[in-house]
Protein backbone atom coordinates (compact mmCIF):
# COMPACT_ATOMS: atom_id res chain seq x y z
CA UNK A 1 0.00 0.00 0.00
CA UNK A 2 1.25 3.81 -0.70
CA UNK A 3 1.39 6.16 1.72
CA UNK A 4 -1.03 8.15 0.11
CA UNK A 5 -3.47 5.78 0.37
CA UNK A 6 -3.14 4.72 3.88
CA UNK A 7 -5.52 6.83 5.98
CA UNK A 8 -4.77 10.56 6.97
CA UNK A 9 -4.64 9.67 11.00
CA UNK A 10 -1.65 6.62 9.86
CA UNK A 11 -0.04 8.64 7.76
CA UNK A 12 3.82 9.63 9.51
CA UNK A 13 3.82 13.21 9.32
CA UNK A 14 0.23 13.77 10.07
CA UNK A 15 0.88 11.82 13.11
CA UNK A 16 4.18 13.67 13.95
CA UNK A 17 2.04 16.99 13.49
CA UNK A 18 -0.52 15.33 15.51
CA UNK A 19 0.86 13.30 18.26
CA UNK A 20 4.30 14.90 18.48
CA UNK A 21 7.90 13.25 16.89
CA UNK A 22 8.71 11.57 20.29
CA UNK A 23 5.49 8.95 19.50
CA UNK A 24 6.43 8.00 16.30
CA UNK A 25 7.15 4.66 15.76
CA UNK A 26 10.28 3.40 14.64
CA UNK A 27 9.09 2.83 10.84
CA UNK A 28 7.34 6.35 10.99
CA UNK A 29 10.41 7.86 12.23
CA UNK A 30 12.87 5.99 9.27
CA UNK A 31 9.81 6.43 7.21
CA UNK A 32 10.17 10.55 7.08
CA UNK A 33 13.89 10.56 6.38
CA UNK A 34 13.69 8.79 3.44
CA UNK A 35 10.99 10.60 2.51
CA UNK A 36 9.01 8.47 -0.59
CA UNK A 37 9.16 4.46 -1.45
CA UNK A 38 9.62 3.06 -4.88
CA UNK A 39 7.66 1.44 -7.78
CA UNK A 40 5.42 -0.98 -5.81
CA UNK A 41 7.16 -0.58 -2.21
CA UNK A 42 6.04 2.36 -0.05
CA UNK A 43 8.15 4.11 2.26
CA UNK A 44 6.58 2.83 5.24
CA UNK A 45 7.30 -0.54 4.24
CA UNK A 46 10.68 0.25 3.20
CA UNK A 47 11.16 1.11 6.95
CA UNK A 48 9.89 -2.27 7.93
CA UNK A 49 12.52 -4.25 5.57
CA UNK A 50 15.37 -1.96 7.18
CA UNK A 51 13.91 -2.73 10.87
CA UNK A 52 13.58 -6.57 10.21
CA UNK A 53 17.31 -6.43 8.45
CA UNK A 54 18.91 -4.95 11.34
CA UNK A 55 16.55 -6.82 14.16
CA UNK A 56 16.95 -3.78 16.57
CA UNK A 57 17.16 -0.28 16.11
CA UNK A 58 19.88 -0.13 18.50
CA UNK A 59 21.87 -2.05 15.53
CA UNK A 60 20.66 0.65 13.08
CA UNK A 61 24.12 2.61 13.90
CA UNK A 62 26.30 -0.40 13.00
CA UNK A 63 25.32 -0.82 9.83
CA UNK A 64 27.31 -0.31 6.67
CA UNK A 65 26.42 1.82 4.09
CA UNK A 66 26.59 -1.19 1.73
CA UNK A 67 24.80 -3.44 3.23
CA UNK A 68 21.71 -0.95 3.76
CA UNK A 69 21.63 0.23 0.49
CA UNK A 70 21.43 -3.80 -0.27
CA UNK A 71 17.92 -3.97 1.27
CA UNK A 72 14.94 -4.21 -0.77
CA UNK A 73 13.67 -0.50 -1.75
CA UNK A 74 16.74 1.50 0.03
CA UNK A 75 19.48 2.15 -2.80
CA UNK A 76 22.52 4.02 -2.28
CA UNK A 77 20.67 7.52 -2.30
CA UNK A 78 18.79 6.59 0.49
CA UNK A 79 21.00 4.77 2.57
CA UNK A 80 23.27 7.76 2.86
CA UNK A 81 20.52 9.98 3.71
CA UNK A 82 19.09 7.92 6.35
CA UNK A 83 23.44 7.41 7.58
CA UNK A 84 23.70 10.93 7.53
CA UNK A 85 20.48 11.51 9.99
CA UNK A 86 21.84 9.07 12.44
CA UNK A 87 25.08 10.39 12.61
CA UNK A 88 23.46 13.80 12.99
CA UNK A 89 21.57 12.55 15.88
CA UNK A 90 24.77 11.25 17.50
CA UNK A 91 26.35 15.02 17.20
CA UNK A 92 23.29 16.79 18.59
CA UNK A 93 23.77 13.83 21.17
CA UNK A 94 27.12 15.15 21.87
CA UNK A 95 26.40 18.78 22.25
CA UNK A 96 27.35 19.15 25.71
CA UNK A 97 31.10 18.26 24.51
CA UNK A 98 32.98 21.78 24.07
CA UNK A 99 36.53 22.48 23.74
CA UNK A 100 38.17 23.98 26.87
CA UNK A 101 35.82 22.05 29.00
CA UNK A 102 37.50 20.82 32.41
CA UNK A 103 37.81 16.72 32.24
CA UNK A 104 39.85 15.98 35.46
CA UNK A 105 37.85 13.26 36.48
CA UNK A 106 37.65 9.67 35.20
CA UNK A 107 34.04 9.18 35.58
CA UNK A 108 33.15 12.78 33.70
CA UNK A 109 35.27 11.60 31.37
CA UNK A 110 33.57 8.61 30.47
CA UNK A 111 30.10 9.93 30.71
CA UNK A 112 31.08 12.52 27.56
CA UNK A 113 32.03 10.52 25.78
CA UNK A 114 30.42 6.72 26.35
CA UNK A 115 27.84 7.52 23.51
CA UNK A 116 30.28 7.25 20.89
CA UNK A 117 30.67 3.74 22.10
CA UNK A 118 27.36 2.15 23.03
CA UNK A 119 25.96 -0.89 20.92
CA UNK A 120 28.87 -1.31 19.20
CA UNK A 121 29.66 -4.47 17.40
CA UNK A 122 33.47 -3.64 16.49
CA UNK A 123 36.28 -1.94 18.86
CA UNK A 124 36.78 1.33 18.56
CA UNK A 125 40.18 3.46 20.09
CA UNK A 126 39.45 7.33 20.74
CA UNK A 127 41.99 9.34 21.90
CA UNK A 128 41.32 12.74 24.33
CA UNK A 129 43.79 15.37 24.05
CA UNK A 130 44.00 17.94 26.95
CA UNK A 131 45.61 21.25 27.56
CA UNK A 132 47.99 21.33 31.32
CA UNK A 133 44.62 22.40 33.20
CA UNK A 134 43.00 18.66 32.41
CA UNK A 135 40.98 21.07 29.67
CA UNK A 136 39.97 19.69 26.83
CA UNK A 137 41.65 20.71 23.55
CA UNK A 138 40.67 17.65 21.12
CA UNK A 139 39.70 14.04 20.31
CA UNK A 140 39.20 11.83 18.06
CA UNK A 141 39.02 7.80 16.94
CA UNK A 142 41.93 6.87 15.42
CA UNK A 143 41.48 2.96 15.46
CA UNK A 144 38.10 1.03 14.66
CA UNK A 145 38.69 -2.90 14.74
CA UNK A 146 40.35 -5.31 16.77
CA UNK A 147 42.54 -3.42 19.53
CA UNK A 148 45.82 -4.78 20.22
CA UNK A 149 49.61 -4.14 20.08
CA UNK A 150 49.75 -4.40 16.41
CA UNK A 151 47.00 -2.31 15.23
CA UNK A 152 47.78 0.80 17.88
CA UNK A 153 50.92 2.20 16.86
CA UNK A 154 51.67 5.21 19.57
CA UNK A 155 53.09 6.88 16.90
CA UNK A 156 49.66 8.00 15.29
CA UNK A 157 48.60 8.47 19.04
CA UNK A 158 51.12 11.03 19.72
CA UNK A 159 51.63 12.82 16.23
CA UNK A 160 48.08 14.13 16.36
CA UNK A 161 48.74 15.14 20.59
CA UNK A 162 52.10 17.34 19.14
CA UNK A 163 49.27 18.93 16.01
CA UNK A 164 47.23 20.12 18.94
CA UNK A 165 49.99 21.11 21.33
CA UNK A 166 48.24 18.33 24.06
CA UNK A 167 50.03 18.30 27.25
CA UNK A 168 47.99 15.25 28.22
CA UNK A 169 46.18 12.16 26.99
CA UNK A 170 43.33 9.64 27.58
CA UNK A 171 43.01 6.94 25.81
CA UNK A 172 39.44 5.66 26.09
CA UNK A 173 38.01 2.29 23.62
CA UNK A 174 35.21 -0.48 23.82
CA UNK A 175 34.54 -4.12 24.10
CA UNK A 176 31.90 -5.06 22.30
CA UNK A 177 31.01 -8.16 24.67
CA UNK A 178 30.28 -5.82 27.57
CA UNK A 179 33.10 -7.82 29.18
CA UNK A 180 35.39 -4.96 31.30
CA UNK A 181 38.02 -6.43 32.62
CA UNK A 182 41.43 -5.73 30.18
CA UNK A 183 42.95 -8.55 28.49
CA UNK A 184 46.44 -8.97 27.60
CA UNK A 185 46.68 -6.92 24.62
CA UNK A 186 45.15 -3.90 26.41
CA UNK A 187 47.85 -4.10 28.85
CA UNK A 188 50.52 -4.04 25.94
CA UNK A 189 48.84 -1.12 24.55
CA UNK A 190 48.44 0.42 27.64
CA UNK A 191 52.02 -0.11 28.09
CA UNK A 192 53.58 1.21 24.87
CA UNK A 193 51.46 4.24 25.22
CA UNK A 194 53.13 5.04 28.94
CA UNK A 195 56.39 4.23 27.92
CA UNK A 196 56.16 6.68 24.54
CA UNK A 197 54.37 9.59 26.26
CA UNK A 198 57.51 9.39 28.56
CA UNK A 199 59.90 9.92 26.08
CA UNK A 200 57.82 12.21 24.01
CA UNK A 201 56.83 14.41 27.26
CA UNK A 202 53.06 14.30 27.21
CA UNK A 203 52.06 11.64 29.82
CA UNK A 204 49.21 9.11 29.35
CA UNK A 205 46.85 9.95 32.10
CA UNK A 206 44.47 6.82 31.40
CA UNK A 207 43.25 4.37 29.15
CA UNK A 208 39.72 3.55 29.92
CA UNK A 209 37.97 0.74 28.86
CA UNK A 210 33.90 0.61 28.23
CA UNK A 211 30.58 -0.90 27.10
CA UNK A 212 28.77 2.65 26.32
CA UNK A 213 27.53 2.44 29.97
CA UNK A 214 29.69 0.81 32.56
CA UNK A 215 34.22 1.20 32.44
CA UNK A 216 36.92 0.42 33.53
CA UNK A 217 39.57 2.91 34.37
CA UNK A 218 43.70 1.78 34.42
CA UNK A 219 44.19 4.86 36.45
CA UNK A 220 41.66 4.07 39.06
CA UNK A 221 43.06 0.56 39.03
CA UNK A 222 46.46 1.52 39.50
CA UNK A 223 45.69 4.20 42.18
CA UNK A 224 43.20 1.18 44.29
CA UNK A 225 46.24 -1.25 44.04
CA UNK A 226 48.66 1.21 45.53
CA UNK A 227 46.65 2.04 48.32
CA UNK A 228 46.77 -1.77 49.09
Amino acid sequence: MRIKDLPTTEMPRERMLQYGVENLSNSDLISIVLRSGIKDTSVKDIANNILNQVGNINNLSNIGIRELSNIHGVGSVKAQTLMAAIELGKRVYNQEITLKMKLNTVGKVHEMFKSYFLNLKQEKFMAIYLDTKKCLISYKILFVGTIDSTTIHPREVFNEALKVHASSIIVMHNHPSGDLSPSKNDKIVTNHLIESGKIIGIPLIDHIITNGERYFSFYDEYTENSKK
